[in-house]
């Protein structure tokens, strides 16, 4: 009986941690240039349990990079408990190319575990082979 009601309590307690996990809808802008290294920075908005947060974006790209681009991105960030679990180091390695208009889409996960799902519009010139990294912090 004694390991039923054990059994019960950690069921409970695991789908409760899963419950306090939540979602928001994120938009940022981010300008990137580089000659072999290359950088970029930005700013967004986070809008979270009804409230809109503004963001700081930054970072540093090594590798093959030629050129500069914009990019607008807009989309969902899951599992977060708190707006701060948003703020943190996104890694990412990607290879790509886009002359003029390109749609992109990405995801990331930063050391806090929140999910970043977006797509986007790039316009510019932009070849890179590259591994990027992306700072989010809150304003």
């Amino acid at each position: 009986m004694a390991l039923v009601a054990a059994v019960v309590v950690l069921a409970c307690t695991g789908v409760s941690s899963v419950a306090h996990a939540d979602s928001g809808t994120i938009r940022i802008s981010v300008l990137k240039g580089g000659w072999f290294i290359g950088a970029s920075g930005g700013s967004g908005t986070l809008t979270f349990r009804g409230r809109q947060y503004p963001l700081s974006i930054g970072g540093l790209s090594a590798g093959l990079v030629f050129g500069a681009s914009q990019t607008y991105w807009s989309g969902r960030v899951s599992n977060i408990s708190r707006a701060s679990d948003v703020a943190g180091v996104y890694a990412a390695g990607g290879a790509g190319a886009a002359i003029g208009r390109g749609a992109q889409v990405i995801v990331l996960t930063n050391e806090k575990g929140a999910v970043l799902e977006m797509s986007g519009r790039q316009t510019g010139l932009m070849v890179n082979a590259d591994l990027s990294g992306l700072a989010i912090s809150l304003r």
